[in-house]
C-alpha cells in the first residue's frame, strides 16, 4: 500500500476535530451549507457558512483520497451508467462506474453520452485503475459499444436494461443531493464536489438491509475509526 500522507490542518484557528465533523455533515446528509452552520452553532460552535464551503472544497477531496486508498481490491465486474443532470438549466451527463459491490470506481461529468464520451470516461477509468475488468456490464446506449471494441475489445460485454440495476441504484444519493442544492451551478464544481461525495457518502452507508442491528452498529463503529484515521483525528485526540 502507497504512504498516506497525514492531512495538515496547520494555519486553521478550528481543530481537526471540529473541520473533519463538518465535512462529515456536508458530505454525509442532503445539508446545505447553511444548514450545517446551524448544527454546529446548536453545539456552540460559531462558524459562517462560507468557511462550512471552504473547509469542504479544502479537506473534502483529500478525505475521499485518502478513503479511496483504504478500500479493498476492487471487483473484476465493473458497471457503467450515466444520468442526466441539469447545471444552471442546461442537460450535463454523469457518467459512473461501480463494481460488483457497489464500490464506486469513479465518475465523470460531460456535456454529450454519444461515442467520444463513452470513450474518454471509459478511458480515464483504465488508467486510473490500471487494469480491464473480467466483466463490462452497460445500458443498451450503443456509444458503450464503441468504446467497447475500440479500448477494451477483449473484455465480455453484457448489454442489458435489467442488469445495470448496480450502478443505477449508485446515481440515487447524488440525486438526494442535487434536490437539497436545488440544482448544480457549476460543471467544475459540481465534478470537484461529486468527486468527493461519491467516496466519502458509500463509506457510511453500508448495506444496512443484510445486517443485523447489532452487526450494522459494530460495522458503523469501523468505519467511523477509519475515518478518524484518514482525517487526522484520531492523532489528535
Amino acid at each position: 500500500m502507497e504512504a498516506e500522507a497525514a492531512v495538515s490542518y496547520k494555519g486553521f484557528r478550528f481543530p481537526a476535530e471540529i473541520i473533519a465533523h463538518t465535512v462529515w455533515l456536508y458530505h454525509r446528509f442532503p445539508l446545505s451549507y447553511r444548514e450545517v452552520e446551524e448544527l454546529l452553532l446548536a453545539r456552540g460552535i460559531v462558524v459562517s457558512h462560507e468557511t462550512i464551503r471552504a473547509w469542504c472544497d479544502r479537506f473534502g477531496p483529500q478525505y475521499a483520497a485518502a478513503l479511496r486508498r483504504r478500500r479493498p481490491q476492487i471487483g473484476d465486474k465493473w458497471h457503467l451508467d450515466e444520468v442526466f443532470v441539469k447545471i444552471n438549466g442546461v442537460r450535463h451527463y454523469l457518467w459512473r462506474a461501480v463494481d460488483q459491490d457497489g464500490n464506486v470506481l469513479d465518475i465523470l461529468l460531460q456535456s454529450r453520452r454519444d461515442a467520444k464520451a463513452a470513450k474518454r470516461f471509459l478511458a480515464k477509468l483504465m488508467k486510473k485503475q490500471r487494469r480491464v475488468p473480467r466483466v463490462l456490464v452497460t445500458d443498451k446506449l450503443r456509444s458503450y459499444n464503441v468504446a467497447h471494441r475500440e479500448l477494451m475489445s477483449s473484455v465480455d460485454h453484457r448489454s442489458h436494461k435489467g442488469l445495470n440495476n448496480r450502478a443505477e441504484n449508485s446515481h440515487q444519493p447524488t440525486r438526494q443531493r442535487e434536490r437539497a442544492m436545488k440544482g448544480f451551478r457549476s460543471a467544475s464544481r459540481t465534478q470537484r464536489f461529486l468527486s468527493a461525495f461519491s467516496q466519502i457518502s458509500p463509506h457510511f452507508r453500508p448495506r444496512r438491509h443484510r445486517m443485523t442491528a447489532p452487526d450494522y452498529r459494530t460495522e458503523m463503529q469501523l468505519r467511523f475509526t477509519v475515518w478518524d484515521q484518514v482525517t487526522g483525528v484520531s492523532a489528535t485526540v
